[in-house]
């Protein structure tokens, strides 16, 4: 028997998705730690009984508390420059997202004030940002480049992101998101397809893990999409798309087609495509703040889970159409405008992101082996996270070898290391 260095003791509650791919809660419970990865869990009685504690273990008293997983967010742009507050004023007196973007704001708007922040000032907010959603219980995020458009700032922008995570403690995954819009100095989108293949990929060699592209009218159709996923694979890098959050394109057929991870946003997506996630391995992500603030259709996840598919929550944190960084929000909103459970919800955004990211045997989960993510909420029943809107864990404990990083490293030191790596 190997000696436990932490032990959450004396949970009224645990809850998290089982062995068997199931929803378990366990009343009355312990969760005892070694290394960083979960040694026992469960009932406290089999907890005491199965292990022994190290000396100078921490013991952690969560009386009157309960516990879930570290919260996994799959979808968020949290790297960028400047702000674009006065879109919402301006979306908030009638005018609509397609209409901001075609007068040049929106992402094109995002890429212009990217570009021109410094490294500094880039790493600050996305650490801030970063560190907010650590408070709010994601343990583990994905972050997205598409602000930068250029070889140049999308590999920025992801050295920025695997920086800030260090800094505030989070567990970071890269997606290059190169095909997010066309940058002003492109000739063409099918010009623009090209430099992204023959440049920002290579660029992004060893920063990113995933892929991404914006199949959407007026942005990127199938074709343009086909020729970067496939070139992203071929790199070795997971696929996913963001898609149907206005019009259905073909986006559902070519992420089959191409083994994508996950179709991301889908207020646009029919019965057929619903079926068609259904059938397959493909993650349908739901994305209700951007929903909410564009006023568009919620996606339907009721429906895919119902035809037997396989769902993700995210907050899609971005300046513009989803200003959040919570995902006890979002759950809140998963079920009481999209029809999930609180245990729906939950297992959408801790195993269901933690299995779009390709993490789902790392985290996402209360288990044996497991990183020892764990996010203390303020009840004996752990569904008041999702519950109360707003509401923000009582503690969040992380598998890392480091609460806190940002303690141990300066902001300069974390600057100088970003620009040495662009040598």
């Amino acid at each position: 028997m190997q000696p436990a260095d932490r032990l959450i003791d004396n949970l009224a509650s645990l809850a998290t998705v089982g062995d068997d791919g199931g929803f378990t809660v366990v009343h009355d419970a312990a969760i005892a730690i070694r290394d960083g990865h979960i040694e026992a869990v469960g009932p406290r009685e089999e907890v005491h009984a199965a292990v022994e504690l190290a000396d100078g273990a921490e013991v952690i008293d969560a009386t009157g508390l309960s516990a879930v997983p570290g919260l996994v967010d799959c979808h968020t742009h949290i790297v960028y420059g400047g702000n674009r507050i006065h879109e919402f004023d301006l979306r908030a007196q009638g005018a609509d997202y397609e209409r901001i973007a075609a007068e040049g704001g929106g992402i094109k708007a995002s890429v212009r004030m990217t570009r021109e922040a410094t490294d500094e000032q880039l790493l600050a907010a996305a650490t801030k940002r970063l560190a907010r959603m650590r408070a709010l219980g994601t343990t583990t995020a994905e972050v997205k480049s598409g602000y930068g458009l250029s070889a140049e700032h999308e590999a920025r922008m992801l050295r920025t992101a695997r920086a800030a995570g260090d800094a505030a403690g989070v567990r970071t995954t890269l997606t290059c998101l190169a095909l997010h819009s066309t940058p002003p100095e492109a000739d063409s989108p099918d010009a623009y397809v090209d430099t992204a293949i023959a440049e920002i990929l290579p660029a992004c060699d060893g920063l990113a893990d995933s892929a991404d592209v914006f199949l959407e009218r007026g942005v990127f159709d199938v074709e343009q999409s086909r020729r970067f996923l496939s070139a992203a694979r071929d790199r070795g890098l997971r696929l996913r798309l963001h898609a149907d959050q206005f019009s259905e394109m073909g986006a559902i057929p070519l992420a089959v087609e191409l083994g994508a991870a996950s179709v991301d946003h889908l207020e646009a997506t029919g019965a057929d495509g619903v079926r068609a996630l259904a059938d397959s391995d493909v993650i349908g992500v739901g994305l209700p703040v951007a929903a909410l603030t564009l006023k568009r259709p919620m996606p339907p996840l009721r429906e895919i889970i119902d035809a037997g598919g396989r769902v993700a929550l995210a907050t899609d944190a971005n300046p513009g159409s989803a200003p959040c960084l919570s995902l006890p929000t979002t759950m809140h909103l998963a079920c009481t405008q999209m029809g999930l459970s609180c245990a729906e919800a939950l297992a959408a955004a801790t195993h269901g992101g933690a299995a779009v990211l390709g993490l789902d045997d790392q985290v996402g989960r209360l288990a044996v082996g497991y990183k020892a993510d764990v996010v203390l909420v303020d009840d004996p029943d752990w569904r008041q996270l999702i519950a109360q809107l707003g509401a923000e864990p009582a503690r969040v404990i992380t598998g890392r070898s480091e609460e806190h990083t940002s303690e141990l490293q300066s902001h300069s030191d974390l600057v100088c290391r970003l620009l040495l790596e662009k040598k």
